[in-house]
């Protein structure tokens, strides 16, 4: 029986469960379960057992879910475009997470990588990813970047501005290359997404507007070492439902017919933005529904206008890669915090925070939280999950319902970390970050190596002076 103060604090979405200790099953990892103790597996690796192997804070990455929302996402994809008789290339999003393990798994499931630095494009290539496969995004792309993946060959470069057209045509032209590159376009269609993830509306870094991109197009199209071969659009991340895709196909369909009239225009991207569950009441769009559904928009709205269906590209990063991922914490500190009102929340401290995950300081995102070590009891408890680093925005998970007798010592699992957690990992107050683990039929393995306290100081150089001057 939850207590009617812990109620009032509780956001409406917020169901008490029946069992805390129970595991949705859209926000976890297919091979997640609990063993007759209650404690965790991923992947036939159980919690404790990879906590004594490689300590806490942890990033568990379970390989086969990965690779089934690849195959998935290739799979629907191609099978929908087949149906119109067009070709769809799927390119995985490495900004959510990229290590050279990741981008094997998903090539090797028929997948392309996108990148949008150049470290992201080393490590695309050191995992032996083909340099026709990667497209490169990014809205201030250096000179040295630029010239390192046309050097390259890479597949395609989305440029983001006028400047980016000269850059890659200087570059094209000293190297006697000829470049295909496809224009990032605006398309005014306002993702339901938090603001920093919605990117296609007007008053922001990315893209161009559709007057700026016909004088783009143009431009490109006289320039010797460039091939225009597409438009690209991305109108957000964390999206549910295909209502954005659609109307977002429907308006850079509109520009795509004007630009034939200069010449062939063989692929449209739309982009990537689907969404995952990291809640048991958030519900995404199922993936073979969204490539139908969004392939068959675009085919309707080219039969509408009398023009060829160009082939297609997609760009998922978070629906790949988010699920598959769970963190490990273990807990330090609980207290009850009692409000003026009467109302209460228990505050839970892990060995972690916005070092390891800082999507709900960055945009106020929500997670699941469940122990892992053990079966909790004591009824569900409205719970805080917070990190050890020195802001009070410093939280984890904000609102969820905990066993009340959760306790220092206990092993908490955080689900749905698997995208954009690493990737904007940090070393806030000279915290190490974790590091990366893969589990599939009961093995694991370090994928990224976890930082320690020497990683840190090695990079200070006042050390390597004051031992000199000694």
């Amino acid at each position: 029986m939850v207590h009617p103060s812990a109620v009032s604090l509780a956001p409406e979405w917020l169901i008490a469960p029946e069992d805390p200790n129970a595991l949705a099953p859209s926000v976890w990892p297919a091979s997640a379960r609990r063993d007759r103790d209650g404690v965790l597996a991923i992947g036939d690796m159980s919690a404790t057992e990879l906590v004594r192997s490689y300590g806490t804070p942890l990033l568990v990455l379970d390989e086969e879910e990965v690779r089934a929302r690849a195959r998935a996402f290739h799979d629907s994809f191609a099978a929908a475009a087949a149906a119109h008789e067009t070709t769809a290339r799927v390119y995985y999003a490495g900004k959510a997470f990229l290590s050279t393990a990741v981008a094997r798994w998903v090539t090797d499931e028929g997948l392309n990588v996108d990148v949008c630095t150049r470290g992201e494009l080393e490590v695309a290539l050191a995992a032996g990813v083909e340099p026709a496969n990667i497209g490169f995004h990014g809205n201030n792309k250096s000179v040295d970047e630029i010239e390192r993946a046309v050097q390259v060959g890479i597949g395609s470069i989305i440029v983001d501005s006028a400047i980016e057209i000269e850059r890659i045509a200087a570059v094209a032209v000293r190297t006697g290359a000829v470049q295909r590159v496809l224009v990032r376009v605006n398309n005014g269609v306002h993702a339901e997404t938090h603001d920093f993830l919605a990117t296609a509306h007007e008053d922001q870094k990315f893209g161009m507007t559709f007057a700026d991109a016909e004088v783009a197009v143009a431009r490109i199209r006289e320039l010797p070492g460039l091939e225009f071969v597409g438009l690209h659009c991305h109108i957000g991340s964390q999206i549910f439902g295909v209502a954005g895709f659609r109307e977002s196909a429907s308006r850079v369909l509109e520009l795509h017919e004007k630009l034939l009239a200069g010449g062939d225009i063989p692929l449209l991207n739309l982009g990537g933005g689907f969404g995952i569950a990291y809640t048991s009441v958030d519900d995404p769009t199922p993936i073979e529904q969204l490539a139908a559904e969004i392939v068959t928009a675009v085919a309707e709205g080219c039969a509408a206008r009398g023009i060829a269906l160009p082939s297609l590209a997609f760009e998922p990063g978070r629906a790949i890669v988010g699920t598959a991922g769970v963190t490990l914490y273990e807990v330090g500190t609980t207290k009850e915090v009692r409000l003026a009102s009467g109302a209460s929340r228990l505050y839970v401290s892990v060995d972690g925070g916005m070092s390891d995950n800082a999507r709900t300081a960055l945009y106020g995102a929500q997670f699941s939280a469940r122990l892992a070590s053990r079966n909790g009891s004591g009824g569900p408890a409205l719970a805080r999950v917070v990190g050890k680093h020195c802001e009070s925005g410093d939280i984890v998970v904000d609102h969820e319902y905990l066993p009340a007798d959760i306790a220092p010592g206990d092993l908490l699992a955080v689900p749905a970390t698997g995208a954009y957690c690493a990737s904007l990992s940090s070393n806030y107050n000279h915290v190490p970050r974790p590091p990366v683990v893969a589990v599939s039929g009961g093995h694991s393995r370090v994928i990224v190596r976890g930082e320690s306290i020497d990683d840190l100081l090695a990079r200070d150089a006042g050390i390597s002076a004051n031992e000199g001057a000694r």
